[in-house]
C-alpha cells in the first residue's frame, strides 16, 4: 500500500504542476516564443564585396559580378500573388502564403536568398548552389536544398497522385523549377539568376556567413576548372524572446 500511496501522490503532484504551467502561460504571459527580424547585410565585408541600399551584398572582379540578397516571407507573397492568397493551402512553396498566426507564432518556412550572376570577363562561369553554405556564428551549419529535396519535403503533404492536394504539389514543383538558382555554365556576356533555399534557421543563430564555395572561373580544353574562388557574404538579425501577448522583455524592460 505505501508504495501505491507513493505513485498516487506522484501522479496528484505531476498533474498539478502541469495545470500551474498551463495556467502561467495562458495568463501570467511567462511563456514566450523565440523573436527573429530578417537579415541584413554586415557593413563589413570581406574584400572586393560593397553593400547596396536594396540589403544586396555583391562580390567584383573585373565585370564579373555575383550579388546575394536575402528575401523575407512578404517580399516572395508579393513577388507570387497568385500562389500566397489561400491560407494553409497557399502553394507558394516558399513561404506559408497568406496564413494566419498570432504575432508571437510568425515563422518562415525557409531561409531563402537571391543570387544573381553578371559574367562580362570571362569565357565562361559557373557556380554550383549545391555547393552553397550558410554558417552560423555559433557554430551551425546549413546547406542549400535542391529540388529533389524539396520534392521530398511538399511530397508528405500530398495524401494520394489524384485531386487537389496533387495538383498544388504540382504546382508547387513547378514553380521551384523555374526559379530556383540552376547550375549552367554562364556564358560571356549572360547574366543569370534565382533563389537559393536553406532550412529555416534555429532561434539561436543571429550572425551568418553565406558561403559560395568553388566558384568556377576558368576551366581546360576538358571543360574541367582550373580557376575557382569562393566568396563569403555576411549578413546578421536581430533576436530575442517575445512573450505571447507579443511584448518583448528586453523592449519592456527599459
Amino acid at each position: 500500500m505505501g508504495r501505491a500511496l507513493q505513485r498516487a501522490f506522484i501522479r496528484v503532484d505531476v498533474a498539478s504542476r502541469l495545470v500551474v504551467w498551463v495556467v502561467c502561460l495562458s495568463f501570467c504571459s511567462c511563456g514566450y516564443y523565440h523573436f527573429a527580424g530578417p537579415l541584413k547585410p554586415l557593413d563589413e565585408q570581406g574584400v572586393a564585396l560593397a553593400v547596396a541600399d536594396d540589403g544586396s551584398v555583391t562580390f567584383t572582379q573585373d565585370r564579373f559580378e555575383v550579388r546575394l540578397r536575402y528575401v523575407t516571407d512578404q517580399e516572395l507573397n508579393r513577388q507570387f500573388t497568385a500562389y500566397s492568397k489561400a491560407g494553409p493551402k497557399s502553394t507558394n512553396p516558399f513561404t506559408y502564403g497568406d496564413t494566419e498566426f498570432e504575432a508571437a507564432e510568425q515563422g518562415s518556412r525557409f531561409t531563402v536568398f537571391h543570387l544573381a550572376v553578371k559574367n562580362y570577363t570571362y569565357p565562361k562561369v559557373r557556380i554550383d548552389p549545391s555547393r552553397i553554405e550558410l554558417r552560423a556564428a555559433n557554430k551551425r551549419e546549413y546547406w542549400t536544398l535542391g529540388l529533389q529535396q524539396l520534392e521530398t519535403y511538399f511530397r508528405a503533404y500530398v495524401l494520394g497522385y489524384r485531386g487537389n492536394e496533387y495538383a498544388r504539389f504540382q504546382q508547387r514543383l513547378d514553380l521551384l523549377r523555374r526559379t530556383l538558382f540552376k547550375n549552367e555554365e554562364v556564358f560571356s556576356g549572360q547574366e543569370q539568376d534565382g533563389f537559393l533555399v536553406f532550412p529555416a534557421l534555429h532561434p539561436d543563430v543571429r550572425k551568418i556567413e553565406v558561403v559560395v564555395h568553388d566558384a568556377v572561373l576558368r576551366f581546360d580544353f576538358r571543360n574541367e576548372p582550373v580557376e575557382t574562388r569562393s566568396i563569403a557574404y555576411k549578413f546578421e538579425r536581430d533576436t530575442g524572446r517575445v512573450y505571447r501577448d507579443g511584448v518583448r522583455p528586453d523592449i519592456a524592460s527599459r
